[in-house]
């Protein structure tokens, strides 16, 4: 529970030797201000999250960083070591930064072994340097000799970062890696990419606009909101102690409820609430999580009226009516019509047959960039050839061949 009113700013770490320090950086397309004076530092060795809607710039920092693009003011410091700003850029082949976007940008003509081993020396790719990196990122070294289009996303994912990691890069960008996968696969790559780049022990900046990613993945969050860091916590920090009302309701559910404060308490619709310490006195808005909130049937509390539920599965949306107002937060499902006393306390699954590719292998590539198949002997194939159904039908001629003939036809004419 917290309640608005002076903005504290967010305040950077020292700096430091290793690790990422950006300082006043400015960036504009044309009219449009998009970064306006980002401060950030990311410890060595540590994962930091930037979490922001979509359009608050956070892409538009992360290419700054990997030096896809020029700031216009502003410096960028990676290890202790400039590379941007006073005047000088570094090349982004000189940084040693490893990026990661959505879809992996994995090669579909290479293997995964080949993937991995793109930047690598000759040498060091006929070496077991590859399998190290990819029993790394939580894959097997069966998984070698396939093609990208033989793995799942989350696959193609842990193979794109075990190929940023090839390099030893000083620092790893992570665009919104997981945001294309399904909400089961989601979890587990998060699980084994974490694993992998702290044991690795690499500096690494996520950007992504999922609260719950952000919370759960990195050691400190740094809140971006029109082009600007907001704040800069640990991830408990933040959620408990937000600078404001948007950032409070950004990271998670919050209950609003008008109240007048004194002496680090308020009288609300919820009763007397105690207010962190620092809370200015005067009327304001005081901020209560839905988990801060307990329905009991005990004579203790607020009494209130269960007016309806939203139910959702592993919680609902429960809308309570108090004597002076409506209010709603999600919470386990309750029955309308039930009356509580509030207070504030701290199917089976089917089997589905799996796809087998090994009847199959890549031959090449169409000019649109199709991949051409080639079905392998039969005594190689894990699948039984099915016959052909259907005879081949005639050919006849398309568009472009009448338009030809069309031609040709006139030209004899003229003669």
């Amino acid at each position: 529970m917290t309640q608005t009113g002076e903005r504290r700013a967010a305040t950077p770490a020292a700096e430091t030797t290793g690790g990422l320090a950006v300082r006043d950086l400015r960036k504009s397309y044309g009219p449009v201000p998009v970064l306006t004076g980002v401060d950030l530092t990311v410890p060595d060795g540590a994962l930091t999250a930037v979490l922001g809607r979509s359009g608050c710039g956070k892409t538009t920092l992360l290419r700054l960083v990997a030096g896809f693009d020029r700031p216009d003011a502003g410096t960028i410091s990676i290890g202790g070591v400039p590379v941007a700003g006073a005047g000088s850029v570094l090349p982004p082949e000189q940084r040693r930064i490893g990026y990661v976007t959505q879809e992996g940008s994995l090669f579909p003509h290479l293997t995964v072994a080949a993937n991995v081993g793109f930047a690598l020396p000759r040498r060091a790719r006929l070496g077991p340097l590859v399998d190290e990196l990819l029993e790394l990122v939580g894959l097997d070294t069966r998984f070698a000799r396939r093609f990208p289009h033989e793995l799942s996303g989350g696959q193609q994912q842990r193979v794109a970062l075990a190929r940023t990691l090839a390099t030893r890069p000083r620092l790893v960008l992570l665009d919104e890696p997981f945001s294309s996968l399904d909400a089961d696969l989601r979890e587990s790559t998060r699980q084994a990419v974490t694993q992998a780049l702290a044991a690795a022990g690499t500096t690494t900046v996520l950007v992504t606009h999922d609260q719950a990613e952000a919370l759960s993945l990195a050691s400190s969050v740094a809140l971006m909101r029109d082009g600007r860091i907001v704040q800069v916590a640990p991830p408990a920090q933040l959620y408990r102690h937000p600078v404001d009302r948007e950032t409070a309701a950004f990271v998670g559910d919050v209950v609003a409820l008008p109240g007048e404060a004194n002496d680090g308490r308020a009288e609300c619709a919820l009763g007397t609430v105690r207010l962190h310490p620092g809370a200015p006195a005067g009327p304001g808005t005081v901020l209560v999580r839905p988990e801060q909130i307990i329905l009991d049937g005990a004579a203790a509390g607020v009494p209130a009226e269960v007016l309806a539920v939203e139910y959702f599965g592993h919680d609902g949306l429960v809308r309570l009516g108090l004597a002076a107002r409506h209010i709603g937060f999600r919470r386990s499902g309750r029955r309308c019509g039930s009356r509580f006393r509030v207070r504030r306390g701290s199917t089976r699954s089917a089997a589905l047959p799996r796809i087998d590719r090994s009847s199959r292998r890549l031959v090449g590539f169409s000019r649109r960039g199709s991949p051409r198949w080639r079905r392998r002997a039969a005594s190689r194939c894990a699948l039984p050839r099915n016959p052909p159904t259907a005879t081949r039908p005639p050919w006849r001629p398309g568009r472009l061949c009448r338009a030809r003939s069309r031609r040709q036809g006139a030209r004899r004419g003229r003669r």
